[in-house]
Order: C-alpha cells, then structure tokens, then sequence
C-alpha cells in the first residue's frame, strides 16, 4: 500500500475531540478491562489492524489473557466470558452494524444501568470512529507501544 497522508500530522485539529471523548471514556463508567475487549471485539469487525495491534496489546498489558483475545470473535460459543460482557459484545455489535434491536437492548439494560449504556455506546461510536480513521489513512499495525496515547 502506498503510504497516506499522516493525520497525526495533518490533522491535529480534527482528531481534538476524538481525544477529548478519549478522555471521557477513560474516566466513564464502564470497566477498564471490558472497554478494552469491546475495542478489540470492534475492530475485529472493522477489519483494523493498527487497532487490533494496539487494544491487544494494552489488554495484555492490564492482564487480559490470551485464550480470551482469541476466542473473542467466537465469544457467543466461548465460555470464559460474563454475561455483561457477553451484553457489551452484542451490544458492540448491534451499535456498529447500525442495527440495534428490542432484544438486544432489553439484554444490555440487564447488565448495564442508563449512564453505562450510554457510556458503552459513546466507546463503541468512538472506537468505530478511529478503526474508519486508521483504515483511511493507515499507520502500521506492529508499532504500538502500550501507554503512547496515555
């Protein structure tokens, strides 16, 4: 692939208020380790592999396991996860499919209040908005550092 425009580069400006709900999120309700699977889970979908390289390694690194991290994109027939992380995975989903219906939303508001729903879905838009970013202008999947963006 033919190298891009760098938007770290060239769009400071831009990528000020994906930072700023960055840090929103970081400080939300949801639990650390459950955002990180959900961000994971996200970009498996959207097929980023800059993403799929830096929530692999910060889950690692707050000490996910790895029989988890790859069971995740069968998570439905895995047994290792909870039932409100099986509700944040089919919630991730349904949000970025853009398809979310009475079932799945009835699943999710049994395991997340109001403010976690909202917060579950403010990470999941956000982490759609930066797999759409990387895929555009892609950085090279295998560079992260865990704790660059902290």
């Amino acid at each position: 692939m033919e190298q891009r425009l760098s938007m770290w580069e060239k769009g400071q400006n831009a990528l000020k208020p994906l930072f700023g709900m960055g840090a929103y999120i970081k400080k939300a309700s949801i639990e650390e380790a459950l955002l990180e699977l959900v961000n994971f889970r996200v970009s498996q979908i959207n097929k980023c592999a800059y993403c799929l390289d830096m929530h692999y390694k910060d889950a690692r690194a707050n000490g996910e396991t790895e029989q988890r991290l790859y069971g995740l994109s069968a998570w439905e027939e895995s047994p290792y996860y909870t039932d409100r992380e099986r509700a944040a995975f089919a919630w991730a989903e349904a949000v970025t499919a853009c398809h979310v219906t009475d079932e799945v939303y009835a699943t999710a508001k049994t395991q997340f209040s109001d403010t976690e729903l909202i917060d579950l879905t403010m990470a999941v838009t956000t982490i759609n908005t930066w797999n759409r970013l990387n895929l555009s202008f892609p950085n090279v999947a295998g560079t992260y550092q865990v704790g660059q963006f902290s």
